[in-house]
């Protein structure tokens, strides 16, 4: 199954929904420090309900780190300035799908980094600014997933 990554997430409710989404669909769900919220707040717990102890959750110190733990991972970078569509690409259990920060997405400097393998969009209404960091996290791992036939779903 891709993994989910979220680069200094800052809003907790999105975080817990990722848990939740974690949990539902046996993503691994990976935190890059530094994060906008503790993982103890109440609003994260809210928005993951009782599904974080059945979610994975790794949270990495950096950048590099993440990197690191997941050395030979293709890594696709949602941004709203890519040209290529997520659903264009056919991807492996190991791919990470890697999402930035709520109110600006991922810098410059993390979508030039060489460990990224392409750039994706999620398509949207002309004049719209973005979709939600959960609600986007939640349709590129659900295409993944969709793409392996859903294992292991009821």
């Amino acid at each position: 199954m891709a993994r989910i990554v979220f680069f200094e997430p800052r809003i907790p409710q999105n975080t817990g929904s990722a848990i939740r989404l974690a949990a539902v669909t046996g993503a691994e769900l990976h935190l890059i420090e530094p994060l906008g919220f503790d993982l103890s707040e109440p609003k994260l717990r809210r928005a993951g309900l009782d599904y974080h102890d059945l979610a994975h959750v790794v949270v990495h110190a950096n950048l590099e780190a993440a990197w690191a733990a997941m050395p030979d991972a293709r890594v696709f970078a949602f941004t709203t300035q890519a040209t290529r569509r997520f659903t264009d690409v056919e991807y492996r259990p190991d791919d990470l799908l890697l999402f930035g920060p709520e109110p600006t997405g991922l810098p410059p400097e993390v979508l030039a980094d060489a460990r990224v393998t392409d750039q994706l969009r999620i398509p949207m209404l002309a004049g719209r600014r973005s979709l939600n960091l959960a609600n986007s996290a939640a349709l590129a791992i659900y295409e993944a997933w969709r793409q392996a036939d859903f294992p292991g779903a009821t």
